[in-house]
Order: structure tokens, then C-alpha cells, then sequence
């Protein structure tokens, strides 16, 4: 059974390339277009789709407005699709407080209609399989209680995600401690995006997050979250860790990819290392998962049950590189637990 999708958008010229592109995947059907959300409505009841692109910033209603009604009245997957720009990643956290399930940008200059149509196509039927549920207002997710770590640890956290991993980023971000290990992160974003989101955690955190650039060590207290449209790698100069920021092709069908920055950890931190992998489509991850626990380290999933899509996790779990699978509530203290337990090993030895 094909998914069925409405674009909503006020550019004549992007209807007509989502619609053409979209008919190019067998497993989706473009049940029609929409040039602004109050058209939108009257098709989203007589036509019934099963997901919803919308755009942010169009005429007579904005795109968050909109779905801020749309999840009260009619819920049901809306990914957004906005412009590439600074303002607009601001804008798609808002629209994702409100209820979208996904986020990504319009192609540009360095976003082609070929990586486009391909990675919208795989968030339109992820995001097929989310149980959207009504709410009258937007639900910010809570932040988890701030956990302590007892000693500093140099261990190294690196950290996966997609889909729903905005939410689930920041209830485990909240929870670390000012001590807590370096974090490196890699959640699927374009460009632009990502330094809004790193911002926005940084304000509800008690380490430090920023968008990662060449070069930024990874130091305890620090969360360092891969740029959009950039593949993060790990990289060890002495005792010193550090992160080299690089363009390059598509990996798992992403840039950034988990397994980029997975498969670095593994080969530059080793034993030395937690990986965590979250909430998310496909199956980005899951071989650099299996590399880092061949490598020694310590691995985490996040469960079926608390993910927005679990195939990411999945995914993982089925290369036998996963040692713990835990609901998100579990995450952020198993983390710490597995850094101190590596630290105590280390000083043991």
C-alpha cells in the first residue's frame, strides 16, 4: 500500500519538483497540492493523506500556525520543509515544539533535487509509521532531572539520531552533568539547522553545546553536534581528542552520517568510548555501532517502545554490535555508568 502524501507550499515551482519527484518512488502517491494551509485544509479532509510536507513561511497563514491547528483538530505526520537559511532552522525547532516529526530544506546551491528527492522520499514513509496524537498547545519535552558524576572522565560519548531525535537529544543533554564526558553527536540536519538546535541546547543544558568546527577538541562538559551538510569525524592528536569537519559523498545516505563518526570513534578511541545510538529511519549507524563494540566499546539503543521510529536502533541491534537496549528515561544515566565503569577499568589497569 503506497503512502499518501499533500504538498503544502506557496512556490509553484516547488510543488511542481516534489510532486514530480515524488511519483518517481513506487511506495508513495502525491495525492495533490496545496499553495497555502487554508486549501490545505479543505484537501487534508477530503483527501485523507497519511503525511503532510509543509512549508513555513507562506501567505495569509504561516506554516506553524497552521500546524499548531492541524495537531489540535487533525493530526497526523507533517514534515517541514523550509528554506536554507538561518532564520528558517529556527523557525523548523519551533514547528517541531508544535508537532512536525521531521524537518528538512528545500534544494539550493549546496542541496541538490537529486539528494532531496531521495531523502524526502525516506522521511515521507518513515514518517508513515509515527503515531501523531492531538494536543491543544505545543508540548516542549521535559527536561530530564541533571544527574552527577562523582569524578571527570575522559572517556568519549558519540552519539546517533534522526527522526524524533531532536526531542530525545535534548531529554538526554539535560540530564548530563557540567563533568560529564565529551559528547560527540551526529543528528541528521541540514545545514543551518543544526547551529540553532546546538544553541537552543546549550541554553538548557549544564555542559557546554555547540555546532562542531574543524579542529574543536572534545573535552569533558563539552557537547559538539556535526554541522549540517558536513560529515564529523573523531581524531586523537597525543592525548587530546579532537573533531576534523570534511566535506564528501553521501554515506548511508546522509552527510552527516553516524557511521562516519562511529567508525572514527572506533578507530581512534576505541575501548576509550560509549556509543549511543537513538531514535531514527534507516540504518545509518548500524555498521559503525558494530565497529566501535569490536573495537572495545561500550554500546547503547535506544528501545522500540520510546522511539519515534525504531529503525535506526534496529538496525543495529540486528549486527550483534549493541550491548544495551534502553528505554530513553535509562539513557543518559546508563551513559554515565558506563564512563565511570571505564574510567575505574583504566585506572585499574
Amino acid at each position: 500500500m503506497r503512502t499518501r502524501v499533500l504538498i503544502v507550499d506557496d512556490s509553484a515551482v516547488v510543488r511542481q519538483i516534489f510532486a514530480r519527484e515524488l511519483a518517481r518512488d513506487p511506495a508513495i502517491e502525491v495525492v495533490g497540492t496545496a499553495v497555502d494551509p487554508f486549501v490545505a485544509r479543505d484537501m487534508i479532509v477530503a483527501l485523507k493523506p497519511d503525511v503532510v510536507t509543509l512549508d513555513i513561511e507562506m501567505p495569509r497563514m504561516d506554516g506553524i500556525t497552521f500546524l499548531r491547528k492541524l495537531m489540535r483538530y487533525y493530526p497526523l505526520p507533517v514534515i517541514i520543509v523550509s528554506s536554507l537559511t538561518a532564520r528558517g532552522g529556527e523557525l523548523a525547532l519551533e514547528a517541531m515544539e508544535a508537532g512536525a516529526v521531521d524537518v528538512m530544506c528545500k534544494p539550493g546551491s549546496s542541496y541538490t533535487v537529486g539528494d532531496m528527492s531521495v531523502e524526502l522520499s525516506d522521511k515521507i514513509k518513515a514518517a508513515a509509521r509515527v503515531k501523531v496524537v492531538a494536543r491543544n498547545a505545543p508540548v516542549k519535552p521535559a527536561l530530564a532531572p541533571r544527574l552527577s558524576m562523582t569524578r571527570t572522565t575522559h572517556k568519549v560519548v558519540a552519539i546517533g539520531a534522526s527522526t524524533g531525535g531532536t526531542q530525545a537529544l535534548q531529554q538526554v543533554l539535560s540530564a548530563m552533568p557540567a563533568n560529564a564526558p565529551g559528547i560527540v553527536i551526529v543528528q541528521h540536519m541540514p545545514e543551518h539547522f543544526t547551529r540553532s538546535f546546538a544553541e537552543r541546547l546549550n541554553q538548557l543544558s549544564a555542559i557546554e553545546v555547540k555546532e562542531a568546527a574543524d579542529g574543536d577538541t572534545v573535552t569533558p562538559g563539552r557537547a559538539l553536534i556535526a554541522p549540517g551538510n558536513y560529515h564529523m569525524l573523531l581524531r586523537r592528536s597525543g592525548a587530546v581528542y579532537q573533531v576534523q569537519i570534511k566535506e564528501g559523498p553521501l554515506v548511508s545516505r546522509h552527510r552527516p552520517s553516524v557511521d562516519v563518526l562511529f567508525r572514527s570513534v572506533a578507530q581512534y578511541a576505541g575501548r576509550n568510548a560509549v556509543g549511543v545510538i537513538m531514535t531514527g529511519m534507516g540504518g545509518d549507524g548500524a555498521a559503525g555501532m558494530k565497529d566501535m563494540h569490536d573495537a572495545g566499546a561500550e554500546t547503547i539503543a535506544q528501545d522500540e517502545a520510546s522511539c519515534v521510529v525504531f529503525g535506526m536502533p534496529k538496525e543495529a541491534i540486528k549486527t550483534g554490535g549493541v550491548d544495551i537496549v534502553a528505554p530513553l528515561d535509562q539513557i543518559p544515566q546508563k551513559i554515565l555508568d558506563l564512563a565511570q565503569e571505564r574510567l575505574a577499568m583504566a585506572r585499574a589497569e
